[in-house]
């Protein structure tokens, strides 16, 4: 049996039925119409999404909506910087005005004896007594500046020193040496080291009729 099996594999003349050729040929139309269909299956699940993408419709839409999203941004960082605008006014105000007072507040007793002194003088001709009053209220004056910390510059007999004084004329002196202040106008006034207002004073020239090398 063995024997008659082999010859049959190794007779070409032996043929295959038809009708095992005819399944053979179906088996391989199969195969091979399969992969046309799975490779049109996938193109057509990628094709909308690759359309979709570029859609101008589609893209307008986005766009759109990024501008919305970016204008609401916008108006929402405007409204917040005229907020804190607003409230940097309101804060600079009341700053204004704690200053303000704190500052007027030492003064109006010193402007409450001022009146009082002007008051007094229709009543009386004493002159002393108006002097003592003067003193007095520059003395408040002077506390009230004290207490702001303003110190008053008195240049009187000192050195000319242009950082502080502001001299408005030269008078020759045989008793003051060049160089010093004569005389005083207006006091000057300075907080810490930053001056306020220069005193104004006249300054020596030295004696009159010297030459400059010798003064």
């Amino acid at each position: 049996m063995k024997n008659k099996a082999d010859k049959k594999d190794a007779d070409p003349t032996i043929q295959t039925p038809p009708e095992t050729e005819q399944k053979e040929q179906n088996t391989a139309e199969s195969a091979s119409g399969t992969e046309p269909k799975a490779e049109e299956a996938k193109t057509a699940e990628v094709q909308p999404e690759g359309a979709r993408k570029n859609d101008p419709a589609a893209k307008i839409a986005s766009l759109e909506k990024t501008v919305a999203e970016l204008e609401d941004k916008r108006i929402r960082l405007i409204a917040e910087m005229e907020n804190q605008r607003k409230r940097a006014l309101k804060d600079m105000e009341a700053l204004r005005y704690n200053v303000m007072t704190d500052t007027l507040h030492p003064f109006f007793q010193v402007f409450d004896h001022f009146s009082m002194a002007v008051a007094a003088t229709s009543a009386t001709n004493n002159l002393a007594s108006l002097l003592e009053g003067m003193k007095m209220i520059q003395a408040e004056f002077d506390k009230a500046f004290s207490d702001l910390g303003i110190e008053r510059i008195d240049a009187t007999g000192k050195d000319f020193d242009p950082a502080q004084h502001e001299a408005v004329s030269e008078e020759a002196s045989d008793t003051v040496p060049a160089g010093k202040v004569i005389r005083q106008w207006c006091f000057g006034y300075k907080s810490g080291e930053r001056l306020l207002k220069p005193a104004t004073v006249v300054v020596s020239a030295g004696p009159a009729g010297k030459p400059a090398a010798e003064k």
